[in-house]
């Protein structure tokens, strides 16, 4: 059985940290930094029974603005619309409904965000980002 939680304690953070430190948005993440990133995010885990299976983080102020970080499905369980079960399940959960502006960044995936709604920046020129 496939389901979503945003409970913290349920996290393999060994897990995510394995899965992000090998991939090219998060290379060399440490296990300290993964679990600042869970610290300071809403955390969403997708589990099938009880094995984590993917995970993603939202940065958010909970009413204007939120950043989607960190989404991933483990290789194995890729191709069986889990990363879709993962998207929707974040779209929809009610602490962050009253968020107006939702943003990410992706090499490779558009057209998975594509299905809920995301497009590319209205006015990119307007945007700026300061990179250390």
């Amino acid at each position: 059985m496939i389901h979503v939680s945003t409970d913290k304690t349920k996290l393999d953070v060994l897990f995510i940290q394995n899965f992000l430190k090998d991939i090219y948005w998060a290379a060399g993440r440490t296990i300290e930094e993964v679990q600042i990133c869970i610290d300071s995010s809403v955390c969403f885990g997708i589990y099938q029974d009880d094995t984590q299976i993917g995970f993603a983080r939202v940065i958010t102020d909970y009413v204007v603005f939120a950043y989607v970080m960190d989404v991933f499905i483990a290789e194995e369980y890729r191709g069986n619309g889990y990363a879709s079960v993962l998207i929707q399940a974040m779209l929809e959960e009610p602490q962050l409904q009253q968020v107006k502006i939702w943003r990410l960044a992706t090499t490779d995936a558009h057209f998975l965000y594509q299905k809920f709604g995301f497009s590319s920046l209205a006015h990119p020129e307007k945007m700026m980002e300061k990179i250390l």
